[in-house]
């Protein structure tokens, strides 16, 4: 990676800053649904109402959000291959900052999902620009090294996320728990000034450029032409896989390390005060056990795919994945230790999608690699949508029936143990123009 050129770092920054802050963003509601669901509703914050809908509307919102996010996957997918990779992320960067910050004004839990909705849009369009001009800039001999790398700023955005909560609803503002949410929502706009900057120091990648000169316009029927159908489904199916495991795990982490203080809490007979300075700090323990776990198995990714393969690196993630969510889920274990365990559901349930950045762009060529990658890495929340759903409806039970819908979420990497033989190996392969 010494060998970049100062430019080349500064694409894989901007793109990096991009990609951080789209995590950062879409996961915010994540963190303050326990505070914001029941004020909005009109419900008591730690109530035994509150805590069945703030599990219920974590399903609701992240599966709105990932239909969202699929739309503006494929949308800005096609964006990026018209009118450039440079464009694309800057614009949807200031969609999303903008969607987010919007939430801190919702008046009731419909104009927040609409908000949120608006936000996806933009977190969706963001990753296949920001992939697609990262692998036409770098090298051909790192382009697995500057993809893994990219993909590392998801841990960190989730920790920025983490620490922003904290320090708002922990520390400035633990007595107001009615209004802290809305404060952190206005975080989210932390990207919009970022997108002036990249537009400032990035420009369009020479080989998007030269292709555009010669080439028709992508057009999404182009992925399902006779030579190109098989690529986009095994790639899609890949990502269905991962996505499924990944939501249905992340998006209840806030939610199901609550419930698991205030159960804490109440046995030990806390008062409301130190209920909640529990939770928050349970929500930060195993965040930041998730995250770091899923830090290390991105950046695993890179001598497992450059020495072993693109086939056996996803076996290998996905028996992990399977593994580690039916043990820190489906198994008995005290509080502590399972919050403990999420690092390893992010070594590898996270962990995996290190390699999507610069696998997905292999796939395709240069006219239909922004649309391709973006089709097949963002329509996959379609399906995984229905994960966050099921999952938060059957937690409307409690945490304890949230974690035995979880359990049974491992069946899903196990089943994509099936789609392995059928994986494309790019190893060695240079990118197609």
């Amino acid at each position: 990676m010494l060998s970049l050129t100062r430019y080349q770092w500064t694409v894989l920054f901007a793109a990096w800053l991009g990609w951080g802050f789209d995590v950062f963003d879409s996961f915010l509601f994540n963190y303050v649904a326990p505070n914001s669901v029941p004020t909005l509703l009109g419900l008591e914050i730690g109530s035994p109402a509150a805590k069945q809908a703030a599990l219920y509307w974590t399903g609701v919102m992240t599966s709105l959000l990932l239909l969202g996010w699929a739309l503006g996957g494929v949308l800005f997918g096609m964006v990026a291959d018209r009118i450039g990779r440079m464009r694309t992320l800057m614009y949807t960067m200031l969609l999303y900052a903008l969607g987010t910050a919007a939430c801190a004004a919702a008046p009731n839990i419909w104009w927040l999902a609409f908000f949120r909705v608006v936000a996806s849009l933009g977190i969706g369009g963001e990753w296949a620009a920001g992939a697609s001009m990262v692998a036409e800039v770098v090298p051909e001999e790192k382009r697995v090294e500057s993809g893994a790398l990219l993909y590392t700023a998801a841990p960190l955005g989730l920790f920025l996320a983490t620490f922003v909560n904290h320090q708002v609803a922990a520390v400035w503002m633990t007595d107001s728990p009615e209004s802290s949410w809305r404060v952190i929502f206005l975080f989210g706009l932390i990207p919009a000034a970022l997108a002036f900057v990249v537009r400032m120091f990035v420009k369009e990648p020479e080989r998007w450029q030269a292709v555009k000169e010669t080439v028709a316009p992508a057009r999404l029927r182009d992925l399902f032409g006779p030579e190109v159908i098989g690529i986009t489904m095994r790639g899609t199916l890949m990502a269905i896989v991962a996505l499924i495991a990944w939501w249905s795990t992340n998006a209840f982490i806030p939610t199901i390390s609550t419930g698991l203080a205030q159960t804490a809490a109440l046995a030990a007979g806390l008062d409301r005060s130190a209920t909640l300075a529990l939770a928050e700090s349970w929500k930060t323990t195993a965040t930041i056990w998730f995250n770091l776990g899923g830090l290390i198995g991105t950046l695993l990714t890179i001598p497992i795919a450059k020495h072993l393969g693109r086939k056996p690196m996803f076996a290998i993630y996905f028996a992990a994945s399977a593994a580690a969510i039916f043990t820190a889920f489906g198994l008995d274990w005290p509080p502590e230790i399972r919050l403990q365990l999420y690092f390893f559901v992010g070594l590898s349930v996270f962990g995996v999608f290190g390699s999507f950045t610069f696998y997905l762009p292999e796939l395709f060529p240069t006219r239909l690699r922004g649309t391709g990658s973006g089709f097949c890495y963002n329509i996959g929340r379609v399906f995984a949508s229905a994960g966050p759903f099921l999952v938060g409806a059957a937690a409307a039970g409690g945490v304890g029936h949230a974690m035995t819908a979880i359990s049974y979420v491992a069946l899903v990497p196990l089943c994509g143990l099936l789609l392995v033989p059928f994986i494309i190996e790019t190893r060695g392969r240079p990118l197609a123009d």
